[in-house]
């Protein structure tokens, strides 16, 4: 393919651009930053990348200047010159993400799916993908050493370009990798169809197994259940009888407690019937037919008037008996007397030493005042004794006093009073119709021991049967008698079981062990029976295991077969990939010594080319071996990565000639290599366009075409201020 006419629409600086190239060898010369590389981008987006795609680097390319709706356009003429002769086309994109256009024309056909469009594309240069045109017929500055931007799809082309059809083998190593893997993988999430295939053998085995066994223990566990069916029949029936027995014995304990209870009541309402008819007796016999509270008063009368009686008569029987001597003179008064005379002695005394001591008329010492205080005290003493005897005597002068004045009262109203109270006295016997103070109260002690004796009986008939009326109190005693009997007759109705003592107790302990023994019973049938439920695999289903078992192993046996042949078929296309690379190799080898030779006029002849990594030595003739490009100088590098890149373009695109676009890659050569470089370069124009991107014009002479592209014009109008704003910061505008 040859590029005739390229036209870009808001591609990043350029609004509007269209250019013209030579079929042959292009120079598009220009300064730093008038287009160049977007050149390039937009050849290798309009070859390579669908018009849907919706990349930030898609973004980025829009032009500044532009309206927010505009997006890149690029549209380029072409001539294809192939064994159908040579034909032209014209190609437009417009990048406009999910709404993006395409239009491919050539030799009258229309293309506008995008996808056939690419395919159709891919077709006509021989470049499939766009990494793969960078790493081969695209050159950024300073990227001719990006080899293996597509390492894949490099190496079909290899194999394409050495077996003569595109096998895909990469393709078909990667579907061959992904089915080992995936029949291979271990991983919990995500098994392979191998480890499916032996968990399923290995589960199914052990299904098997436990099918076999289940079976066995089926029959164990059912003669299990029939044994405990028994023993559980057994125990329910022992279980019935003890009941009942324990039913009759606590229905004999019931009509033992209610026959006591009705002897008891029979016993309590035959003695309150004998209680009452004892209080009648008692009320119809009383001592005294005065209330006993009336006598109680009467009695306690009376002895009061006795006592006052035997007074009277005994002040009545003597004669007043009064004495006039003078009675002789009170000895306390000489005692108080002393008294005082010793206080006031002591405390003059004791007064007059401290005096004296003080006017220091004459030294006594301590003993004047001691002295003095003893007399005082003494004093005090004898005041307090004849205190006491004053006292004394008062109380005998009043006393005789008394004793006269009682003498001398008179003899008739003694008299009279006497009377009043043998008549009070007299009246009262009468009341009570007893004859003295004695037998009233002899009568008084008997009826209070009858009414103690009612009170008595009335407290023990109200603890027996409380406030009950008493005339239904021989009805209920006789219907307590009944009722015993009744509870008698059902006792006797009951059997031995009635008499026999703690039968309850006893039948109680064995229900309880019963009732276990019984527990037990349904605990191990119905263990059993959940055995046997849950022991669902018959013969069918073994037999069914068995089967599957089988298909399972057959299944696994087919997929290790498969493992191993796809095994051996990666392993032989992977043995045949390093064939091809070998040969490519030696054909990149073979070309890349002759450009080399040319450009660096004989000085590296030898070329060596790593099979697997493509990694480039020379030989390097001081050193007499093989040398690492990267540790050569940076001119050599680039030239040679470009001969391998020239080797790699001739091999893989085979009978297709994918234009050439270079951008610079000569800017680190010495003129002369680089003169020798464009030469090559001009000898490739047999078989490829070639698009030089440069800044130089020492290429322009050897060039068919030289497109000349302008730098930007616009500047910042921005003037610098004179002051700056405060403490140094931005300037002010």
């Amino acid at each position: 393919m040859r590029i005739t006419r390229l036209q870009l629409r808001n591609v990043r600086r350029y609004q509007e651009l269209d250019v013209t190239f030579a079929p042959g060898f292009t120079v598009v010369r220009g300064p730093n930053e008038a287009g160049k590389t977007t050149l390039q981008r937009a050849l290798e987006l309009a070859l390579t990348r669908r018009v849907t795609s919706t990349g930030a680097d898609l973004e980025e390319l829009r032009s500044w200047d532009v309206p927010a709706e505009a997006r890149p356009e690029i549209a380029l003429e072409f001539v294809q010159e192939d064994l159908e002769g040579t034909r032209t086309g014209r190609l437009e994109k417009a990048f406009r993400g999910q709404k993006g256009t395409v239009r491919l024309e050539i030799d009258g056909e229309v293309i506008t799916d995008p996808a056939r469009a690419d395919t159709t594309l891919a077709e006509l240069t021989g470049v499939p993908t766009e990494p793969f045109f960078r790493s081969t017929a695209s050159v950024h500055h300073h990227e001719a050493a990006d080899l293996d931007r597509d390492e894949a799809t490099l190496r079909d082309r290899l194999q394409a370009s050495i077996s003569g059809a595109d096998r895909g083998t990469s393709r078909a190593k990667r579907q061959l990798d992904r089915a080992i893997r995936d029949l291979g993988a271990r991983g919990e999430r995500n098994p392979g169809r191998l480890k499916v295939a032996e968990e399923a053998v290995r589960q199914t085995a052990i299904s098997l197994e436990q099918g076999e066994a289940a079976l066995g223990t089926l029959a164990q566990d059912r003669d299990t259940l029939s044994g405990a069916r028994e023993r559980r029949s057994s125990a329910e029936i022992a279980l019935a009888e003890r009941r009942a027995l324990l039913e009759k014995a606590r229905q004999a304990e019931r009509l033992q407690a209610e026959r006591a209870t009705a002897l008891e009541r029979y016993e309590r309402y035959r003695t309150a019937v004998q209680v009452h008819e004892q209080i009648v007796q008692l009320n119809a016999s009383h001592p005294s037919a005065t209330p006993v509270s009336v006598l109680r008063a009467t009695t306690e009368r009376l002895r009061e008037l006795d006592g006052q009686m035997r007074e009277l008569r005994a002040a009545l029987s003597g004669e007043v008996d009064v004495q006039f001597e003078v009675p002789p003179e009170p000895t306390w008064r000489p005692l108080s007397r002393a008294a005082i005379v010793l206080v006031l002695l002591g405390l003059a005394v004791a007064v007059g030493t401290e005096i004296l001591q003080a006017l220091s008329i004459v030294d006594l010492g301590q003993l004047g005042f001691i002295g003095g205080l003893a007399a005082a005290a003494i004093g005090l003493v004898l005041a307090v004794v004849a205190w006491w005897l004053r006292r004394g005597d008062r109380v005998q002068r009043e006393l005789r006093e008394a004793e006269i004045s009682r003498r001398l009262r008179g003899r008739s109203q003694l008299e009279q009073e006497l009377r009043e109270a043998e008549a009070e006295a007299g009246g009262l016997l009468g009341s009570i119709a007893q004859p003295d103070l004695p037998a009233t109260e002899a009568l008084l002690e008997a009826e209070e021991a009858h009414v103690a004796q009612i009170d008595r009986l009335n407290a023990q008939l109200e603890g027996l049967v409380g406030r009950e009326p008493h005339e239904t109190l021989p009805a209920i005693r006789d219907a307590a008698s009944l009722e015993a009997e009744q509870k008698a007759s059902a006792l006797e109705a009951l059997g031995p079981i009635a008499k026999e003592p703690r039968a309850r107790e006893r039948l109680e302990v064995e229900v309880v062990e019963q009732e276990a023994a019984l527990e037990r019973a349904r605990d191990d049938e119905a263990g059993a029976r959940a055995r046997v439920e849950a022991n669902t695999v018959d013969a069918e289903q073994v037999a069914a295991e068995a089967e599957r078992l089988s298909v399972w192993r057959e299944q696994l046996a087919a997929l290790q077969r498969r493992a191993r042949v796809y095994a051996a078929t990666l392993g032989g296309i992977e043995r045949a990939e390093q064939a091809t690379m070998r040969t490519a190799t030696r054909y990149l080898e073979k070309h890349m010594g002759r450009d080399v030779i040319r450009i660096t006029d004989g000085r590296y002849r030898r070329v060596a080319v790593d099979d697997r990594t493509l990694d480039i030595a020379l030989f390097a003739p001081e050193k007499a071996d093989w040398v690492p490009v990267q540790r050569l100088s940076q001119g050599t590098l680039d030239l040679v990565h470009l001969a391998a890149r020239i080797g790699i373009v001739r091999l893989t695109t085979a009978d297709h000639r994918p234009p050439l676009i270079l951008d610079d890659p000569f800017v680190t050569l010495d003129d002369d290599r680089a003169a020798r470089a464009v030469q090559v370069l001009r000898d490739l124009t047999g078989d490829f366009q070639v698009i030089y991107l440069t800044t130089s014009e020492r290429y322009d002479s050897a060039a068919d075409a030289v497109v000349e592209l302008s730098g930007p014009t616009l500047q910042d109008p921005y003037v610098e201020p004179a002051e700056t704003a405060p403490g140094g910061g931005l300037p002010r505008a």
